[in-house]
């Protein structure tokens, strides 16, 4: 493999990875705050003990994420310095409010909530959990808006061939970042709801099946399948309704990709929604491709009517050559692409199926949260044991869902890292092609180092996650919550600061 290549799969690794922490600590956070809003309004024990359990795995897998997350910013600097160059005068404000008006107040808030349990009134130590998890759900704006603005750039000049930040309330209002955050915290509900169903169905299952219905642990561990079900079918709905707004704006932005989400080689008016196709997709000519389709729907995705057309690939090749060229720079820094052909059709098997397994996976997890909804109403559980691993592995669906969109969503704007905005307004020229990123100065062999190096390491604090949040998942409430007193002993008012 060449330099780029091997770059590529470091950033897919560690990213993936990272973002499998991502999405349930910000969906948890929010949740955990909700509970400990309930106890707070009925003084409910339950309720805290919904708080302090999920709040303990929330704790784990945000270290984790705090970890996994520094990498990003090194590996910029490290395999992708032309990439930071180029991005680093309209980077630089997001980023830097994301460090210091989001994850600042989401640390300070998160270590009052930890050590604050018997040192802040009740309503000062909730106030702090909603600050802790609204700071983590704004520092997800902030990346997203540096995000959307690689895939739609806005709000800013060319000068002296790099892109200079002009306003930054563009790049915070871009179009791009308001249709992704709804759809990226709908996922991130889906995933916390998902996580709620399995941990709880399985402790019902393993301790609490033969309990009385009125005995509290059991009820907890109800309230949090019921909580997480209602959780994650509100969120795929959201989901849809966002997906929709964000894919009509892919076909206006970027075309290439959403042609090769459907593998629409050939322009169509109207066009038809592939549910999956037979053949080789990799041929941007589809000869061999037998899609089966749903007439109608694709127009109507693409233009909100039933009749338009959408142009394919072989359609939009040549516009793209025409408006950015058909071959790369003759520059030595690009290596084995200098003077090269352009490709400007993306990997078409990961765009189409990373397209259908976003949605598949999505809706499997919707339908098993109304399955859960139905089979525990009334308090009732289960008394089948099928179900109980079926829950379980379950809470990997939406964890799926939401890494084959963002591969979907990376992929697919490729060759380019900076996508060209279409309509420029001013921001004419402002792209950057992927091979234009790596860094030129980094050896093969050094980059491959790297990436063995970081896989091993993320393979362990993998093994180290999954150990911790078995542990506590196994040791329940009594693992979280301060031990009864002997009868005849009043409890102590301390007792709430058994926390973290």
């Amino acid at each position: 493999m060449d330099l780029l290549d091997i770059a590529r799969w470091q950033f897919g690794i560690t990213t993936v990875y990272h973002f499998l922490m991502v999405p349930l600590t910000i969906g948890l956070a929010v949740l955990v705050a909700g509970m400990q809003t309930a106890w707070y309004r009925t003084g409910k024990q339950r309720y805290l003990k919904m708080t302090k359990f999920w709040g303990k795995l929330l704790l784990i897998n945000f270290a984790m994420g705090v970890v996994t997350g520094l990498v990003q910013e090194f590996q910029f600097g490290m395999a992708w310095s032309s990439y930071s160059r180029f991005v680093g005068d309209v980077f630089g404000a997001p980023l830097a409010m994301e460090g210091l008006l989001a994850f600042f107040v989401e640390s300070t808030f998160l270590g009052l909530w930890i050590f604050g349990w018997d040192r802040l009134s009740k309503g000062v130590h909730l106030a702090c959990a909603w600050a802790f998890s609204l700071a983590t759900v704004l520092s997800a704006y902030f990346i997203l808006a540096a995000n959307s603005w690689m895939q739609h750039p806005v709000g800013i000049e060319l000068v002296a061939g790099r892109p200079r930040l002009t306003s930054i309330w563009a790049v915070l209002s871009n179009n791009t970042v308001l249709a992704a955050f709804p759809h990226t915290v709908f996922g991130c509900f889906a995933v916390a709801g998902s996580f709620l169903i399995g941990i709880a169905a399985w402790q019902i299952a393993r301790h609490h099946r033969k309990s009385d219905p009125d005995d509290e642990d059991r009820r907890a561990w109800h309230a949090s399948i019921r909580l997480g079900a209602w959780v994650a079918v509100i969120a795929f709905a959201g989901l849809a309704v966002s997906g929709d707004v964000q894919g009509k704006l892919m076909f206006q932005q970027q075309p290439m990709k959403m042609a090769s989400a459907e593998a629409l080689c050939h322009s169509e008016a109207p066009a038809s929604f592939s549910i999956f196709a037979i053949g080789d997709v990799r041929r941007p000519d589809c000869e061999s491709v037998k899609s089966f389709t749903v007439p109608y729907i694709l127009s109507y995705l693409a233009e909100g009517d039933f009749h338009s057309e959408v142009r394919g690939v072989t359609a939009l090749i040549p516009e793209y050559q025409a408006k950015y060229g058909t071959n790369y720079p003759d520059d030595p820094r690009l290596g084995v692409f200098a003077g090269q052909p352009i490709n400007y059709v993306p990997n078409l098997p990961v765009t189409y199926w990373g397209f259908r397994f976003m949605i598949g996976f999505g809706a499997l997890a919707a339908l098993g949260a109304v399955v859960v909804l139905w089979l525990t109403r009334k308090r009732k559980f289960p008394e089948g044991r099928a179900w109980v691993p079926l829950a379980v592995l379950s809470i990997a669906l939406p964890f799926l869902g939401n890494v084959a969109g963002w591969v979907f969503t990376e992929m697919g704007r490729q060759p380019f890292v900076v996508v060209p905005n279409p309509t420029p307004s001013g921001v004419d020229g402002v792209w950057m092609y992927t091979a234009s990123a790596v860094s030129a100065g980094v050896h093969p062999g050094e980059m491959l180092t790297s990436v063995i190096a970081l896989t091993a390491l993320y393979g362990v604090l993998a093994v180290v996650e999954v150990f911790l949040i078995v542990r506590y998942v196994r040791g329940g409430f009594a693992g979280v919550m301060p031990p009864t007193p002997p009868e005849g002993e009043q409890e102590s008012d301390e007792a709430l600061s058994f926390a973290y």
